[in-house]
């Protein structure tokens, strides 16, 4: 049967021939819960953006060959093709990069997440205006090396608003789980506790997701 057809070839109509001069940037939002999968398309597109939106993971990676996003957003846990799967296709077959938008971080996921390569991790429940800030911080670190502002819609003058590297963000996604706290609270409990080790929070972060490695390695089988 050879290799699954790689992005690009047109298996789908209508958006084709849809221009994306007049957006930001094309996305991707894939996600089974339809409130939410219509909730952040809404979102995403008054933000400017141009949305394709599906789902499940079947017709994710078909959209994906088609339209070559350039940022796709996966919830993980879906029937059928996982965000993982998806995003493991996006990787190998369409170079696109992907960020996830899931209700999960326990160790197993956030080693997963971490060996796919996301951009970031945002752990559920969120609001729009915490997503589109997102999207933006990752759209500038796949496009650029140099750190770049970060606008929010929330509070602007928030460290937060500093462009977030992907180890920090999904080390606050885990702080955000685990101590059921807002994105602001896991961002100063995780400077804190760089402080206390005298570590840069880059540092400490990936300290944290180091540990929580060894604890799934270790785990029952």
């Amino acid at each position: 049967m050879g290799h699954p057809p790689q992005c690009g070839h047109p298996f789908m109509k209508g958006w084709a021939n849809m221009t994306s001069t007049t957006y930001k940037a094309k996305i991707l939002v894939v996600d089974d819960d339809r409130l939410v999968l219509a909730t952040v398309t809404h979102g995403l597109t008054q933000a400017g953006y141009q949305v394709f939106d599906a789902d499940n993971g079947d017709d994710a990676i078909l959209l994906a060959r088609e339209h070559r996003p350039d940022l796709a957003l996966l919830d993980i846990r879906m029937e059928g093709k996982s965000g993982f799967d998806v995003a493991a296709y996006l990787r190998e077959y369409c170079q696109t990069p992907f960020m996830f938008l899931s209700a999960f971080s326990d160790e197993a996921t956030v080693k997963q997440v971490h060996a796919l390569g996301a951009v970031a991790y945002l752990v559920k429940p969120l609001d729009i205006g915490q997503i589109v800030p997102a999207v933006e911080a990752a759209l500038v670190r796949v496009n650029s090396t140099a750190p770049a502002p970060l606008r929010s819609t929330t509070n602007a003058s928030a460290p937060e608003t500093e462009t977030m590297p992907t180890v920090v963000a999904m080390a606050v996604g885990v702080l955000m789980h685990r101590h059921g706290i807002d994105r602001m609270a896991a961002l100063n409990r995780l400077q804190k506790m760089a402080d206390e080790q005298g570590h840069a929070i880059a540092a400490q972060a990936q300290a944290l997701l180091n540990a929580l490695e060894v604890l799934a390695k270790s785990g029952p089988a």
